[in-house]
């Protein structure tokens, strides 16, 4: 199997690309090396797949709506693993617009590029940020995620939302993981 992964050099994407490439996957990793925090912990990331068989980097941004659409139809992924975002709800009171541009549009443009081209299944990344201002404890995914509280958490459940309606018009599988505080080996500080 082909898989992209998206957000290639940040932690949980350079760590699921390794596990790709352990199984025997090809895995073609996108990143634009944001400066949201260091870029040379995603560089050292990268050059540790880069050092592996079956791995090619992209360094590309997941919001160029050119450079996408051509990414997929040159590799005709099997799967698409998208963890690109722009991360942080702190930025995101000063930046709202980075989070529309990666989020958002790079979201689109990830869901359209496997409309194209026919990928067998999307998983992508999305954030307990969703559940905003909900009160209902403990969270579940079957729970009410109406009200973020933050322009990155409604980038991300807007991400939701395009992903269960491309699921519904195209037939395109995808699964959303709504990931918590992650952290552990070759994390960000």
């Amino acid at each position: 199997m082909k898989v992209l992964v998206t957000g290639a050099a940040g932690f949980i994407g350079s760590h699921v690309a390794h596990r790709l490439l352990d199984r025997g996957e090809t895995v073609v990793g996108v990143d634009n090396l944001d400066p949201y925090y260091d870029p040379s912990l995603k560089q050292a990331r990268l050059d540790r797949l880069i050092a592996r068989d079956g791995f090619e980097s992209v360094h590309m941004n997941i919001a160029d709506r050119e450079a996408m659409p051509a990414l997929f139809e040159a590799h005709r992924f099997n799967g698409v693993v998208h963890l690109a975002a722009q991360a942080g709800v702190r930025h995101s009171l000063t930046h709202p617009h980075d989070y529309i541009d990666s989020n958002v549009t790079g979201t689109l443009n990830v869901l359209e590029g496997c409309r194209h081209t026919e990928v067998g299944h999307l998983v992508y990344a999305s954030t307990s940020s969703a559940y905003g201002l909900s009160t209902d404890m403990p969270f579940s995914p079957q729970g009410t995620a109406d009200h973020p509280a933050a322009i990155y958490a409604a980038s991300k459940r807007a991400t939701e939302l395009m992903a269960h309606s491309y699921s519904h018009l195209y037939g395109l599988p995808t699964t959303g993981l709504r990931f918590f505080t992650v952290y552990g080996p070759w994390g960000r500080p």
